[in-house]
């Protein structure tokens, strides 16, 4: 029965961040929160590895397991998105959010 628990609420916790992660992502930043991406490993990790996809022409599916804590999973997905944004523009909306919420 702790078990179900447990899983119930890493769920949850996976969940929520995703939300978090994928409301924000159109607002506007502000030059320290591009200055704290600029400094972040995850986010430069996406970054560049979403230009990459984009440039070899792969669909977008970010390979969030390279990072342990969900803070820098989030990081990632964001800078990947916006690498890839970079290359393909547009080619980001519902279908690739339904991927990552599926995982």
């Amino acid at each position: 029965m702790t078990n179900i628990f447990t899983y119930a609420a890493i769920v949850l916790g996976l969940s929520a961040t995703a939300t978090v992660a994928f409301s924000n992502r159109n607002m506007q930043l502000s030059p320290t929160a591009e200055a704290h991406y600029a400094t972040d490993g995850a986010f430069r990790d996406g970054l560049y590895l979403g230009k990459l996809a984009a440039e070899s022409g792969h669909v977008q599916f970010p390979a969030i397991g390279r990072w342990s804590t969900e803070q820098d999973r989030a990081m990632f997905i964001v800078g990947y998105e916006r690498g890839y944004d970079q290359i393909l523009p547009g080619e980001t909306g519902n279908h690739a959010q339904s991927q990552y919420q599926a995982r």
